[in-house]
């Protein structure tokens, strides 16, 4: 790989599996020193950051580790099917919780560190469904559609300190996550094979390979968008 990302210091949340894991690997191979997050997995902070100070204590530790920070990629998340009727409150806020406020936190905290760099980079985790719904994944979808809304706020905030804000929006990709809805429903699985003009699935490592763009130099330029990986799922929209 190449070392376009030597000297960055850079927080991966959602790294004990899939897409998380994949960013964190793949920003490693390309140069930069990367402090891992999750609830679970070999990481370097294990703790749900859904809790009030956990984001604080997070950018605490990754700072002191590395001897500084520029460069935050919230990957944590949680999906499920819940038809609107009969969806509880307490799943809703749960999703909105994990998906959005946590990564508010993490980008608040990260603030700082990123402003005084002077290029930092945050590069937040959409979906297709940032821009589109799907039944049954409403709180999934408002919690997407959040994300990137909340991205392009903080270009706009953090533009002039050099920082830029991305938000990858992902189609289909095989994880740990989405493994028992492909397996439980075979047919959900051609669904989304045929509808990508690539006809396949995504890998985390697809994923990974546009994080790693995204927080290099050679993204300088590029804030405030949101970018589909999709597979060409999207032209069909």
């Amino acid at each position: 790989m190449s070392g376009r990302l030597q000297g960055r210091r850079a927080i991966v949340t959602g790294a004990g599996s899939g897409i998380g894991a994949a960013v964190a690997e793949r920003l490693r191979k390309d140069g930069a020193q990367v402090f891992t997050a999750d609830v679970q997995g070999e990481v370097d902070f294990t703790a749900d950051l859904t809790g009030p100070d956990a984001n604080a204590d997070l950018v605490k530790a990754a700072a002191d580790a590395m001897g500084g920070l520029d460069t935050v990629v919230p990957c944590a998340g949680i999906s499920a099917f819940h038809p609107l009727e009969g969806h509880d409150d307490a799943y809703f806020l749960r999703v909105l919780e994990v998906n959005l406020v946590a990564v508010f936190r993490l980008v608040r905290e990260a603030t700082p560190h990123l402003k005084a760099h002077g290029a930092g980079r945050i590069v937040t985790i959409g979906s297709t469904t940032s821009t589109y719904g799907d039944e049954g994944l409403s709180a999934y979808s408002a919690s997407k559609h959040a994300v990137l809304g909340f991205t392009k706020s903080v270009a706009a905030e953090l533009g002039p300190f050099g920082v830029t804000a991305t938000c990858v929006q992902p189609g289909a990709i095989a994880t740990p996550m989405t493994a028992p809805a492909f397996e439980q429903m075979p047919e959900y699985k051609t669904f989304w094979e045929n509808k990508a003009p690539l006809r396949r699935l995504g890998t985390p490592e697809d994923i990974a390979d546009v994080v790693a763009f995204l927080c290099s130099e050679d993204a300088r330029f590029v804030s405030g968008h949101g970018l589909w990986v999709d597979g060409g799922v999207m032209a069909r929209h």
